[in-house]
């Protein structure tokens, strides 16, 4: 069996230490995996600062394929994370990617930050910021927003879930890149969010895309690690 390297990308409020199960999972199967936390969030949450946005954390990613001289990778980004991941998809050098997995994930255009594809939720966000958050940081949601219903996992969330830096949301991405790679996008749908109903029903019959639909929350590297993992390994 071929190694693959895995490189998962966190959403919002999580951190590396989300994708736990499916790590391991994918390294019991003899893969190579990397869970990168973003400057701000997770065990690196002593780092956020209002001025931390999406480059930021776009750099966070590049650096790391550089670091670790990767190439080939599967790049997967879980929600917030899709932002990322396309933008990494732009910046990095040639070779470093072999696939994109939007995992439950926003896939932007250049030029759109997260916000603008959610419509009047933007504005209940903002507020939150400025009444919750300093005027600068956004709260974390509960794990039952993400699917979650088990109390471990729930547990388990609650304690780790930090503050996100709210100017990630609000920069727009400067370049999108992975139009020329594998794509494959995971539509979690029981229960769905919501808010990435718009990019299921425009990716679902796209020839140029892997559409898979997987009856979980949001959060599937926590409820389903088993179904994610076989889909990241094709079987």
């Amino acid at each position: 069996m071929a190694i693959e390297r895995f490189v998962l990308v966190h959403g919002a409020w999580h951190g590396g230490w989300c994708w736990a199960k499916v790590a391991r999972l994918l390294r019991d199967a003899g893969h190579e995996v990397y869970t990168p936390t973003l400057t701000g969030l997770g065990e690196r949450a002593h780092l956020a600062r209002p001025e931390v946005d999406l480059e930021l954390h776009i750099q966070d990613v590049v650096a790391m394929l550089e670091a670790e001289e990767l190439r080939g990778v599967t790049l997967v980004g879980h929600s917030y994370g899709g932002m990322v991941v396309t933008g990494v998809a732009a910046r990095a050098a040639g070779g470093r990617i072999a696939q994109l997995v939007y995992l439950d994930a926003f896939v932007p255009e250049a030029g759109k930050a997260l916000l603008d594809y959610l419509g009047p939720r933007a504005d209940a966000m903002r507020e939150a910021v400025r009444t919750q958050g300093e005027g600068w940081k956004l709260p974390p949601f509960p794990p039952e927003r993400f699917g979650v219903t088990s109390q471990r996992d729930t547990e388990w969330l609650t304690k780790h879930l930090v503050p996100q830096p709210f100017r990630t949301f609000e920069q727009p991405l400067s370049a999108a890149g992975g139009d020329r790679l594998k794509r494959s996008y995971v539509y979690c749908s029981r229960p769905a969010t919501g808010t990435f109903d718009q990019f299921a029903e425009r990716l679902r019959d796209d020839r140029k895309w892997t559409f898979h639909d997987v009856k979980t929350g949001h959060d599937a590297m926590v409820t389903a690690p088993g179904e994610i993992v076989k889909i990241l390994m094709g079987k």
